[in-house]
């Protein structure tokens, strides 16, 4: 199935965290947190502004992003679990 995101929003494939701390502890998956890094897979066109003109998005394919912790609504797609989120939930692109 292929699946193309509306206006400004995009769609996020969690990149998961290291299972070892620095220290060598490793870490079970009932204490994890879920991982706000993630890759951009999709993206839609972009958002409108007050004059009706399209304002594209910062953020494309591939781009590495931090976004909240709360951030979007959980999907899945093809078996894998995916996020749609708002350009505007996005931090920061990681360079």
């Amino acid at each position: 199935m292929k699946f193309r995101p509306l206006h400004d929003r995009i769609l996020v494939r969690r990149i998961e965290a290291e299972e070892k701390t620095a220290g060598g502890i490793i870490i079970p998956d009932t204490a994890k947190e879920k991982p706000s890094e993630g890759e951009v897979i999709a993206a839609g066109p972009g958002g409108r502004d007050e004059a009706g003109k399209l304002v594209p998005l910062d953020v494309k394919v591939g781009d590495r992003i931090l976004f909240g912790k709360w951030s979007g609504t959980e999907v899945k797609i093809n078996g894998e679990d995916l996020l749609i989120m708002k350009e505007s939930d996005v931090m920061g692109v990681i360079a």
